[in-house]
């Protein structure tokens, strides 16, 4: 699960000092501290160009079953032991104060949310009982046995046109992923489903507006993912049919 706020950039996040007031804010819940230092590289015909040094200043908790990422550009919040849709929206709620407060962004330009879900170890083997059949494709006939690599996406309008959910799905391999800073690439095969709604626009940012709105697609890819998946997928993995 991941929530991601987008905003003008703030060049001042960079600095240790502006961001120490926000660490104190949130260092309770996330109190290991791991900065990272990127750089990009544009290649262009007979040359290379290195781009400015990027900080990214990441904390989790001790178990790191949640990150908080902070940058000049966003703030996001993931875990990786999602447990309800109330836990993660009180705990989004509590990572948007401490940045209206300590950080102070002016305008927001892009709010998302995405859940990933992955079926791994034996249950790969049953994906057909699992996953609606619409969704399977090739997985779903006799040739299922031969595939390695099989990833499908769609891009769907919401009725006010601001808002889009994009979902993707399919087989990966060992060491497959198709987004290696959201799906860890592991040493099985295994299928995923990864929904992903989100917004742009300028806005200002206003807490209780960005929440209400997170809530709302919460749900929206709440109901996208039962529409997915099977009663069999979820007495298997403890749902509700």
């Amino acid at each position: 699960m991941i929530a991601q706020v987008r905003f003008a950039p703030i060049l001042s996040i960079a600095e240790p000092g502006f961001i120490a007031p926000f660490q104190e804010a949130i260092r309770s819940a996330y109190p290991v501290l791991r900065p990272e230092r990127t750089r990009s590289l544009a290649i262009e015909v007979h040359e290379a160009a290195v781009g400015p040094e990027r900080t990214t200043w990441r904390f989790c908790g001790m178990d790191e079953a949640w990150r908080l990422s902070l940058a000049p550009e966003f703030v996001a919040l993931e875990t990786s032991r999602y447990s309800s849709r109330e836990d993660f929206l009180r705990r989004l709620r509590e990572v948007l104060e401490a940045v209206g407060s300590r950080v102070a962004p002016a305008v927001v330009q892009r709010l998302g949310l995405r859940y990933i879900d992955r079926i791994a170890g034996g249950a790969v083997n049953d994906v057909r009982n699992l996953v609606r059949q619409d969704l399977l494709g090739v997985m779903g006939t006799s040739l299922a046995a031969h595939v390695q690599h099989l990833v499908s996406q769609t891009l769907l309008e919401s009725p006010n046109r601001a808002e889009r959910l994009r979902m993707r799905w399919g087989h990966l391999p060992p060491g497959g992923t198709v987004d290696p800073d959201a799906i860890e690439a592991i040493e099985e095969p295994s299928f995923v489903l990864d929904l992903d709604m989100f917004s742009s626009g300028e806005r200002s940012f206003c807490v209780e507006s960005l929440v209400a709105d997170a809530r709302r697609y919460a749900e929206r890819l709440y109901a996208m993912f039962r529409w997915a998946v099977t009663e069999d997928f979820l007495r298997r993995y403890g749902g509700k049919p």
